[in-house]
């Protein structure tokens, strides 16, 4: 008697090599999101192939995702625009090349979580992989745990494997918070799991020593937990809420006290503590720049072309708002802030629809409402995370776009 095989067919096996090797392509994309230490970074090399690869294989641009690609296509038209004005173009035309790739990443994000929404909790698995693996780096660079670890620090600052610890720390934010939600919502027995990764990012967020990235931090994780505790009817989950809030209050307090016995942490938190630091309000500091800087665009209307305004004054505009001005003129500007509106005003209406998405667009919009008042202090133009965040918010956008019209 023979035996019966069950062999799957080769269009299906096919099938589930092509979906395992797509897969491991993205999760790859995320996690070298983690390593920016010089531009162009291998995450833009290997994405910028990744995007043309998928492009060639039947990737479209879908109607829902069409404002994005739209707005940040007019975005780097303004920049190209704001480059005529410029004497010497130096590296102009490189910085303007990864605005746009960056623009292009993400509408692929977004595109790519329309076509396979599952994509979204791989996407968030490489994140938090990167983000452990790049605050590692950072913590021990600080302690100098190892010999040359002094590279993944700055100004004594944690820096990770970043340039500057003020973009290190931001970018640990979305993946701290995805871990908050999964701690607040999951099942008592994952807290251990969950835990150790969501302490050593916190750990690179508090050695970044970047009062935004504390302040991001703070906010997004106030605002989920009262986000979560509007959506559920549960006095029972409400009072998780509570409990894990002062419990996290009270381990807090305890780590700060453990911390600040460390030498020279005092010092530096002390001065980074302050609200306003020496060189922001000088005479020609951080918030003159900013008068400066307005009155300039007025004059300037195509802009005075990418990076200028730091050769002429010293520092950059640490303000994404005047930085649009100045690099990317007022079509630049004007497109900004419709795809910032229209991101805030459409992913709005997700946060408390029950979707199967809804857990990960509701982390990316608290962030990025963060990320959106960071940018008054500091320029978010080259974050690369930033527009991971723009992409995971036009993705449900997509999706909710195709689930109204039963899609």
């Amino acid at each position: 008697m023979s035996a019966l095989t069950h062999e799957l067919p080769p269009a299906a096996i096919n099938a589930k090599l092509i979906a395992l090797i797509t897969s491991g392509a993205v999760f790859l994309g995320i996690f070298l999101s983690g390593f920016v230490i010089d531009e162009p970074a291998p995450y833009d090399l290997y994405l910028a192939g990744l995007i043309v690869t998928w492009a060639l294989f039947g990737l479209r641009i879908s109607r829902p995702v069409t404002p994005l690609l739209t707005l940040l296509v007019l975005f780097n038209i303004g920049g190209m625009l704001a480059m005529t004005q410029m004497a010497d173009l130096a590296q102009t035309p490189l910085y303007l090349a990864v605005s746009l790739f960056l623009a292009l990443s993400a509408v692929f994000s977004a595109l790519i979580i329309e076509a396979r929404p599952d994509f979204y909790r791989l996407i968030f698995v490489a994140y938090v992989a990167s983000a452990v693996m790049t605050a590692l780096l950072g913590i021990a660079g600080y302690f100098n745990m190892f010999p040359g670890s002094d590279i993944f620090t700055r100004y004594d600052r944690a820096t990770g494997a970043f340039q500057d610890p003020n973009v290190f720390g931001p970018f640990l934010a979305l993946p701290g918070i995805y871990l908050l939600y999964l701690l607040l919502t999951g099942p008592a027995r994952r807290i251990p799991l969950l835990a150790l990764p969501l302490l050593i990012i916190c750990g690179g967020i508090f050695f970044s020593f970047s009062r935004g990235a504390w302040g991001l931090f703070a906010v997004s994780a106030v605002l989920l937990a009262g986000l979560l505790f509007l959506q559920s009817r549960s006095g029972r989950f409400r009072l998780r809420i509570i409990v894990m809030a002062i419990v996290a209050i009270a381990l807090i307090l305890i780590a700060m006290i453990a911390v600040l016995q460390i030498p020279g942490v005092a010092d530096m938190l002390s001065t980074r503590a302050k609200l306003e630091q020496d060189y922001d309000a000088a005479r020609m500091g951080r918030f003159a720049r900013y008068s400066i800087g307005f009155m300039l665009a007025l004059e300037h209307p195509l802009g005075i072309g990418p990076l200028v305004f730091g050769k002429i004054y010293g520092e950059d505009t640490h303000d994404i708002w005047l930085k649009t001005l100045m690099d990317y003129g007022w079509l630049g500007f004007v497109s900004y802030l419709a795809l910032t509106c229209w991101t805030l005003a459409a992913g709005f209406r997700l946060l408390l629809r029950n979707r199967p998405w809804q857990p990960y667009v509701l982390c990316a919009y608290i962030v990025y409402v963060g990320h959106i008042a960071l940018g008054t202090i500091i320029d978010t133009d080259h974050w690369r995370h930033f527009y991971l965040l723009l992409g995971l918010i036009w993705g449900g956008i997509a999706l909710e776009y195709r689930y109204q019209r039963g899609g």
